[in-house]
């Protein structure tokens, strides 16, 4: 005979999200901060966390059966991430062997003025990541490249990584080929364009700010080596040269990746096929064998298969080993464990039933999108999914905007400015591992040099506190 479920309360709800938060206190933020002692892995955090709503559940008369249901059901929804994160790791590997990301750092050594390799570390992301609608796809292939050129010129890599990522964000918020983007629409319910152009007033000046901030650092914290002095920067395009062939079909992954996510193509099988591409252009151009290759697509590139090649430099190791199908393994177990609490979570709708009665205070204009900016940080960050976010908060908040005159544009672009843009900025979300193991920098690094999202959130606030492009009065779902 099975136990009788209890129905769930507040208290129940609330309850996990607390126990998570004071772990993340204690493990993220005491132990390193006050205690002088090693940050606990987000793997155990996030066990323990799931560990205490599944106490929870059971004592509520959930069987476990029906708990691990849920979380598997939470998992199969994340598996495309997982695809994609076990691709990029495939891209990398691949695109390295071949040639491509190498000829990209060569050449991008030799045109770019190291004055402002910040600046353009975040306008090129931008245009990529607009194209592609992706912020993933544009950290795991243009970011690799610029990362690769910032190291050799000796620039500062937080700030590149902030830039890069920062750039690769506005793309995933403002495209109209981004999941995030359609997501936000159809949960406020407002066409796709209008959502777009409700965004503008929020991210259009928070990237202009964010692009001056790196022009002025590229002059404030130069790079140590001037590329224009080529004999300082001799011996690493040398080394590239000599471990490399270089021609123009290498650029032709990147192509298949551009022009594959442009037209809408699924991402996973896009990937996959700029894969095989640079497979293919390895063994055409390239001198090493078809076990290297394995190698490089397995468990990534080193320099170690060039042996005919003198020892290169430390910052050419640095640049070229990496890639491969285990590149990212630690990015997937982070995120297997935090859709592991989140799936435990969803059986008892926990999310939407704190944001309702949290936020349900709010009845002036200005504290109505205030609190829909709060909620939707705060979901993103518990939940590590933007689609949940949308449609938690958008579901919370639609009534109370359309009740106060205020245009759903709002809403859904509300959804965006700390839902989408807070991803980076929190450590333990998936977005943010997969950045800090792809472009190798901590998140600790890099977290305070990544302005437009903190630019973005701090301008939304000021907009809703002021009433500045809030549309008030206009049509409530347009």
């Amino acid at each position: 005979m099975q136990n009788k479920v209890r129905d769930a309360k507040f208290i129940h709800a609330l309850l996990p999200i607390l126990f998570l938060t004071s772990i993340i206190f204690y493990g993220l933020i005491l132990r390193p901060l006050q205690f002088g002692q090693a940050s606990l892995p987000l793997e155990i955090i996030f066990i323990l966390a799931a560990t205490f709503i599944i106490v929870e559940l059971m004592v509520l008369g959930h069987s476990w059966d029906s708990i691990q249901a849920s979380i598997i059901s939470k998992i199969a929804k994340a598996f495309p991430a997982f695809l994609i994160l076990f691709s990029i790791g495939l891209i990398i590997g691949s695109w390295m062997i071949c040639g491509t990301i190498p000829m990209l750092v060569y050449y991008g050594l030799k045109l770019i003025n190291p004055k402002f390799i910040y600046l353009l570390a975040f306008l090129i992301p931008i245009v990529f990541s607009s194209l592609t609608g992706t912020s993933w796809g544009s950290v795991g292939s243009i970011g690799i490249v610029l990362m690769g050129i910032a190291l050799a010129m000796d620039a500062h890599l937080g700030i590149t990584a902030g830039a890069i990522i920062g750039g690769a964000f506005f793309g995933d918020k403002m495209s109209p080929l981004s999941d995030t983007t359609n997501m936000a629409a159809i949960a406020a319910e407002v066409d796709l364009f209008d959502h777009i152009r409700s965004m503008m007033y929020t991210t259009v000046p928070s990237t202009a700010a964010a692009a001056v901030i790196y022009l002025a650092l590229g002059f404030i914290y130069p790079p140590q080596i001037n590329t224009a002095d080529y004999a300082t920067v001799a011996p690493f395009l040398e080394s590239l040269e000599s471990m490399f062939a270089f021609n123009i079909l290498l650029i032709l992954p990147p192509l298949i990746v551009l022009v594959g996510s442009v037209s809408g193509k699924p991402t996973i099988p896009v990937l996959v096929i700029a894969t095989l591409a640079a497979s293919v252009l390895a063994m055409l151009f390239q001198s090493y064998t078809l076990g290297d290759l394995f190698q490089s697509l397995y468990k990534g590139f080193t320099t170690d298969m060039a042996h005919w090649a003198v020892q290169p430099p430390e910052k050419v190791v640095q640049l070229l080993n990496r890639g491969g199908l285990y590149t990212l393994s630690e990015a997937v177990i982070i995120a297997f464990t935090v859709f592991c609490f989140i799936g435990a979570m969803d059986m008892i709708n926990a999310m939407p039933m704190v944001v309702n009665r949290v936020f349900n205070f709010a009845r002036k204009r200005w504290n109505v999108i205030a609190s829909s900016l709060v909620a939707a940080g705060i979901t993103n960050a518990l939940t590590s999914n933007q689609y949940a976010t949308s449609f938690i908060v958008g579901d919370a908040f639609k009534n109370k905007y359309d009740k106060l005159g205020i245009s759903r544009k709002v809403l859904s672009r509300s959804l965006e400015d700390t839902g989408t843009m807070i991803e980076s900025l929190v450590p333990w979300h998936p977005t943010a591992v997969f950045m800090v193991a792809t472009l190798g920098v901590p998140f600790a690094d890099y977290w305070h040099w990544q302005f437009l999202s903190m630019i973005n959130m701090s301008i939304a606030f000021l907009w809703a506190i002021t009433g500045i492009g809030c549309f008030m009065n206009s049509d409530k779902k347009g």
